[in-house]
């Protein structure tokens, strides 16, 4: 019991100390990105940081090219605090606008034309392709559960578990039919694809396909 309460404790004062460097970061946003204004305004000028040497890298002073840096990674590293504090279900949209000012402080950094902000909407397709669906599915999801009512892993532990007991009685005799075709209910080629088509079935099919994709991007609620 005391080695339980003392790993709580451990873990509670990790999670503040963490919470504690958030909130710095967030209160010195402002002057982080001040800081270009301590930055020399001659072109030829350099600065050293810790054995790094720091040039203009092709604007027109160390100071602007220090602004416009710090105009990127400021709104970044406040868009990741904000990814990895957010309880929303859409959070990882979050990663977009993020990505977007990884990928021009990349540009910015390592880029060796004279033009920027120009390439990174490109890099950050893929990004989009990813977390925007994921977004959609969760929205999906949530949707069905809390409006519809609808519980696809319930559905499925209820599926699985019919599928059990028939599995039990498997060996047992099939029931001898003694109903006609027409009894049955013969279907014409035309009420075969209208039943194919039918929109309850596109849904269940659309349904069975988001499932599948949730799995896949271990999505859990």
């Amino acid at each position: 019991m005391i080695k339980k309460s003392s790993e709580i404790s451990t873990k509670a004062k990790k999670r503040i100390f963490i919470d504690s460097i958030g909130v710095l970061l967030i209160i010195i946003s402002p002057f982080v990105f001040k800081l270009h204004q301590y930055l020399p305004s001659n072109p030829e000028a350099t600065v050293s940081v810790i054995g790094f040497v720091f040039d203009s890298n092709g604007f027109a002073d160390l100071n602007t090219y220090a602004w416009f840096l710090l105009s990127k990674i400021v709104p970044f590293y406040l868009l990741i605090i904000w990814f990895l504090t957010c309880k929303h279900w859409w959070y990882h949209i979050i990663l977009i606008p993020a990505t977007m000012y990884a990928f021009q402080v990349f540009e910015v950094l390592y880029s060796d034309d004279n033009i920027i902000d120009t390439k990174n909407i490109i890099w950050l397709l893929p990004v989009c392709m990813v977390v925007i669906p994921t977004v959609y599915f969760i929205r999906i999801k949530l949707y069905d559960r809390h409006v519809h009512g609808i519980n696809l892993e319930a559905m499925e532990a209820e599926l699985q578990s019919l599928k059990e007991k028939q599995g039990i009685d498997k060996n047992a005799p099939a029931p001898v039919s003694t109903e006609t075709p027409k009894e049955i209910g013969y279907q014409s080629l035309s009420e075969k694809i209208n039943e194919k088509l039918s929109t309850d079935n596109i849904e269940s099919h659309f349904r069975q396909f988001q499932h599948q994709i949730g799995d896949w991007l271990h999505l859990r609620f």
